[in-house]
């Protein structure tokens, strides 16, 4: 099960544009309203692993002090009003489109900034705490820029969204901070990161596909009579990734080492869908579902753009040092 698990895992773009295509099917040959009961259990799958393997103590590590500052800053000063921007200019009617792109940008940093960050031969430790602070900043801050930003357009109870990332993003943090403690009390650090760690994404990734089964299944028949809509969604989108890449790239080059650039690169770029995902979908109402579909599209831009850059990384950075014999 877990070699099947982890295969899905590391063809996310594959596996997201079946379930998409499943989804859209199944929502045109039945009525797909009973699924939203899903929402939650599917929730708690998606999000619980991801906080097992958070390693919350690096966040009181030194030693990248400026990246993590230009990280943070590009994070929360930058990107949210660019997607805000890009909403306006796009989708000046569709309310709830605007809102998908903007929750989309408002939850920096993922699972994945760490694992690109590797791939890229980036600073994996630095990468590790701007997964943490972004993680924690993000879920803080989401109900207040969603209510300030766009607040006049849709309807923001901004207490039932605080509720929704208290019961989305901490509980399941202090559940899986619990879950390591007691792996690592019982088979050690070494065996918790070998056996246990790798394990935990792939049950993410169910959760992921779940809630994106959803989000299509429910939109289906009103994306059936404007297909045009999807191409319309993935433009913003599209722009959006363009200018976050061009900004960190340019910022990581001018001012960072290079395995500090490469993990402020992939600790901007890389935003927390599946958590964005979840507030949607479980904080906005039936028509959360209209921005959980623009969500559900930017997986597939993230994931293959984040492949794409690793293999440009050498030309950009320049190639890592050698590994000390």
């Amino acid at each position: 099960m877990w070699s099947l698990l982890s295969s899905i895992n590391k063809n996310l773009v594959i596996a997201i544009l079946l379930l998409m295509a499943a989804g859209f099917c199944y929502g045109l040959v039945t009525d797909a309203g009973w699924v939203k009961s899903l929402i939650v259990p599917f929730t708690f799958l998606m999000v619980y692993p991801m906080m097992v393997t958070l390693r919350i103590k690096k966040v009181l590590e030194g030693g990248d002090g400026r990246a993590q500052l230009l990280t943070q800053l590009i994070n929360f000063a930058v990107i949210p009003f660019a997607a805000f921007g890009l909403g306006k200019i796009f989708f000046p009617e569709s309310h709830f489109m605007a809102l998908g792109l903007l929750l989309a940008s408002l939850v920096p940093t993922s699972g994945m900034t760490i694992s690109w960050t590797g791939f890229a031969k980036g600073n994996l430790e630095a990468a590790v705490k701007m997964t943490v602070i972004g993680l924690i900043l993000g879920s803080l801050a989401t109900p207040f820029y969603v209510q300030w930003l766009l607040g006049t357009q849709v309807t923001v109870d901004t207490a039932a969204v605080m509720t929704q990332i208290a019961f989305i993003v901490f509980l399941p943090m202090a559940a899986g901070f619990a879950t390591q403690q007691a792996l690592v009390a019982k088979v050690g650090q070494k065996g918790f990161q070998d056996i246990w760690a790798p394990r935990f994404p792939a049950l993410s990734t169910i959760g992921v596909l779940g809630i994106v089964f959803i989000a299509i299944a429910v939109k289906a028949r009103a994306v059936a009579e404007q297909p045009q809509q999807l191409i319309g969604i993935f433009v913003p989108l599209l722009l959006l990734y363009l200018f976050n890449y061009s900004l960190s790239t340019i910022t990581g080059k001018s001012l960072l080492p290079r395995g500090d650039a490469i993990a402020l690169v992939y600790g901007t770029v890389m935003r927390n869908l599946s958590i964005a995902l979840a507030i949607a979908m479980n904080a906005f109402g039936p028509r959360g579902s209209e921005a959980a579909l623009v969500i559900a599209l930017a997986y597939i831009i993230q994931v293959q753009s984040a492949a794409w850059y690793v293999k440009l990384t050498d030309r950009i950075f320049g190639p890592a040092a050698p590994a000390k014999p």
